[in-house]
């Protein structure tokens, strides 16, 4: 099933959040325009800026501008906590032979892949080149023992409220990762960390951030923006009636 593209009015998947004031808005479109105008090392102080306020408060204030390399930073969820070092964990279970957690340690001890793709939103924006490194999803799936009768993932989130799910064989993928590092850095709270999903083939909505929980069903559960019309096969360039096949 093919949705119609979405119109301006309807939600970015990759960027929702809660209301900010008038005057809070107009403060920092005028602090994005001194940014533009001068030199770039103001345009950098500004992104970090930005980015320090999203580390507290991934739904406000940094989705009104892009920045940290074109990204908006917001959540579906009123609120998202923090999980440091000591309180992250990452179960794997469902149809499985070996339920199991992970610490924050254990997920790096693992071989690591890096890849660099464009990152693409349904709703038009893209950042070009983009590093992630992570576990491939496929190893965490193997040491577990996937059963016979599963035939999908699902993937919770400590915020909360989101969620999402790929079919077993989009998720055994070599570019299907669970996401440690984005930009040769840590990745960060505004981010989706210290852990999230990534998808690299499809729409960005699909690389859940905050991820806390992979499940394994016997069928495809549609996640939080496939519940509100959005494709369950976010294949770029060919799903939900766009056509954002990068150039080469």
């Amino acid at each position: 099933m093919k949705d119609p593209t979405p119109s301006p009015d309807t939600p970015d998947p990759d960027a929702e959040g809660t209301p900010v004031g008038r005057r809070l808005v107009l403060t920092v479109l005028g602090l994005g325009a001194a940014g533009v105008a001068t030199a770039p090392y103001l345009q950098r102080g500004l992104e970090a800026f930005l980015g320090s306020v999203a580390d507290k408060d991934p739904t406000q204030l940094t989705g009104l501008l892009p920045n940290g390399g074109g990204f908006r930073y917001y959540s579906v969820a009123a609120s998202v906590p923090h999980r440091n070092e000591a309180r992250y964990r990452l179960t794997v279970d469902g149809l499985v032979e070996r339920p199991g957690s992970y610490t924050l340690d254990a997920l790096r001890a693992l071989p690591q892949t890096r890849i660099v793709r464009d990152v693409q939103c349904v709703t038009g924006w893209r950042v070009p080149d983009t590093p992630f490194e992570g576990v491939k999803l496929s190893a965490l799936l193997d040491a577990a023992g996937v059963r016979p009768e599963a035939r999908a993932v699902r993937f919770t989130c400590f915020d909360g409220t989101y969620s999402e799910s790929l079919t077993l064989d989009q998720a055994r993928r070599a570019d299907v990762l669970v996401c440690l590092r984005m930009q040769d850095k840590p990745l960060s709270h505004a981010h989706g960390g210290p852990v999230r999903l990534y998808v690299a083939p499809m729409y960005f909505y699909k690389s859940a951030k905050w991820l806390s929980g992979i499940s394994l069903t016997r069928d495809v559960q549609p996640g939080y923006w496939e519940e509100r019309g959005y494709d369950v096969d976010a294949w770029v360039g060919r799903s939900n009636g766009r056509d954002d096949t990068p150039t080469v």
